[in-house]
């Protein structure tokens, strides 16, 4: 190798050791540029986060009002009056800050020199006080806790709402702001939301009354220019009254459902007037003791709000019916001693509410009782519950349209009674007539109490004199329950006569221990039963109805020596 080519390679090699110091620096040079970078960045957010700790603290204060600036002067700013500590000022407005942010009663944020340099919300907190009356343009008066009357300045979204007397209100006392409208529980959730599914075509047996309900309902909603021509007004009240169990609070959910189908344009039923809109309906459910207080005045209270409720949405031509249940829990006649007495106040205040004063247009009054003799005669009068419509017990025709809405061709029935009745619908209506017949028959193994007036007559009462929907809806449910444990224990699937006639017989077991001998007079008044007052009640029993076991012969009461029935026979004053 030649001087010159040894000197070259020494180059090439001085050359590549030249280039790996460089990209060594360049490394080197890259990580201490990041590090200065995060260094700067570090003392970046130091001193910020120390400029934000040596900061004054900033206060709040409640906006009152804004003065904008002039148009004709470029260099003014707007201003805000603010309540601040107790204290009415005059404040700058950052230039920064939106000027739609800033409305009445909103709390604003207040820099070290009291300039506004942010909104917040309005308070949440605060007492709650009742409107008494609005005062133009922006105030309203007020009434507090202890009925002390204030007036207050309306917050910005309180101006865009509609006040009426008797709305409650969220007020701040500092502020002197009326801010919000606070929820009326007691009365908005007196408003059926989930309405119910119960329809007219599922009440079986009460035709006549549906019929008598719905023309003093539905009619004069229906057809007004009519009730008008005619110089008819709508009834403001109606009274179901009956025995228990037999449809008065059924009626009502279907009234309520009517409405509802009604209010939506379903049917002919959904035209509100002769232009054919639509009404909104509304459905107010108060049961009865629900509304008794301990506090004075506070159950009064209480059904004014449910008033003025009804009321507020019978203003534009919306029907509202007010539907009271156990209506006899509250309005019993006054002065009878057999309460506290509150109904000395609470009969006056429906009285008052019904046809006072104020009119009750486009508002019916539904009651339900099964004690009618014990509401007050004043409620009951013609002009307040105009109509009277009377439950009856059902009948062996009504029981049989009862029993076809709960014992369907639907339903499984058994192979043997498909085979000996034909098609679903014909063992259906078979099935019904062995219940019918179960629980109608006037024979000796029905029989159910020995009556004694206090005239001296006798009667013998039958399982059948006090039938009811419920007891028949019951019927059905046992017979199912046992056609599902024949079933599991079987596996033979289906409805049979066998159950139905169980099923009877074990409704009127449970029946038997029921009747109070201790008042029986009372006992009958509650079960339906009108007419002489009764002085002694006696109880039959019998080991096993007739009704239940399929074997038995008609007539003959089972389960004792000779099918003869064993009588419970106790004095009036006896406990059973």
């Amino acid at each position: 190798m030649t001087s010159s080519e040894t000197r070259a390679a020494e180059a090439r090699q001085e050359i590549a050791q030249l280039r790996r110091q460089i990209s060594e620096a360049a490394k080197r040079n890259e990580t201490l540029s990041s590090t200065l970078r995060a260094a700067r960045e570090e003392l970046t957010r130091l001193r910020a986060e120390a400029e934000r700790l040596a900061e004054p603290p900033n206060t709040w204060a409640t906006l009152l009002k804004i003065i904008p600036a002039a148009e004709d002067d470029p260099e003014a700013v707007p201003y805000a009056d603010i309540l601040h500590g107790g204290r009415k000022m005059r404040v700058a407005v950052s230039a920064s800050l939106p000027l739609g942010e800033l409305v009445p009663g909103r709390e604003v944020r207040l820099s070290e020199g009291l300039v506004v340099i942010g909104a917040g919300d309005f308070p949440g907190e605060g007492t709650v006080m009742v409107v008494k009356d609005v005062l133009p343009p922006d105030r309203v008066l007020v009434a507090g806790p202890t009925d002390e009357e204030r007036v207050l300045l309306l917050s910005d979204r309180l101006r865009r709402q509609r006040l009426r007397p008797g709305d409650p209100v969220l007020a701040d006392a500092r502020s002197q702001f009326a801010l919000e409208v606070v929820p009326k529980p007691d009365a908005k959730n007196l408003l059926l939301e989930v309405v119910p599914d119960i329809s007219y075509a599922d009440i079986g047996g009460l035709q006549p009354q549906i019929s008598m309900i719905q023309d003093a309902v539905e009619m004069p909603f229906r057809h007004p220019e009519l009730f008008r021509e005619h110089g008819l007004k709508p009834p403001k009240g109606i009274l179901l009254y009956g025995p228990p169990g037999c449809g008065k609070t059924l009626i009502a959910k279907a009234v309520a459902n009517s409405l509802a189908d009604r209010s939506a344009g379903h049917g002919a039923a959904g035209t509100g007037g002769s232009d054919g809109t639509p009404v909104t309906s509304y459905f107010l459910n108060i049961k009865g003791p629900e509304l008794l207080d301990k506090y004075v005045g506070e159950t009064e209270r209480q059904l004014r709000s449910i008033f003025a409720r009804a009321r507020e949405k019978a203003t534009e031509g919306n029907p509202v019916v007010v539907f009271f249940d156990e209506m006899d829990s509250l309005f019993r006649t006054r002065g009878t001693g057999v309460s506290s007495d509150v109904e000395t106040t609470i009969v006056p205040q429906l009285l008052s509410e019904i046809d006072g004063v104020e009119r009750l247009d486009n508002v019916i009054v539904i009651g339900a009782s099964n004690r009618e003799d014990m509401i007050d005669p004043a409620i009951l009068r013609p002009g307040r519950l105009d109509v009277k419509i009377r439950i009856e017990r059902p009948d062996r025709d009504a029981a049989r349209d009862i029993f076809s809405k709960y014992l369907t061709a639907a339903l499984p029935l058994h192979e043997a009674e498909l085979r000996r009745h034909g098609s679903p619908e014909e063992t259906a209506a078979a099935l019904i007539d062995v219940a019918v017949d179960c629980i109608y028959a006037r024979e000796e193994r029905n029989a159910y109490l020995a009556v004694t007036y206090a005239d001296g007559d006798q009667e013998t009462l039958y399982f059948g004199d006090f039938a009811s929907g419920a007891m028949i809806q019951n019927v059905v449910d046992r017979a199912k329950k046992h056609a599902i444990k024949d079933l599991l224990a079987t596996g033979e699937r289906g409805l049979r006569e066998e159950h139905v006639r169980r099923a009877c017989a074990e409704e009127f077991a449970e029946h038997e221990d029921l009747p109070n001998t201790s008042n029986p007079d009372e006992w009958a008044r509650i079960s339906g039963r009108k007419g002489e007052r009764i002085t002694h009640l006696r109880v039959i029993r019998h080991g096993e109805h007739a009704a239940g076991p399929a074997d038995a012969p008609a007539g003959t009461a089972t389960g004792t020596p000779g099918g003869v029935p064993v009588e419970d026979v106790r004095p009036a004053g006896g406990l059973l």
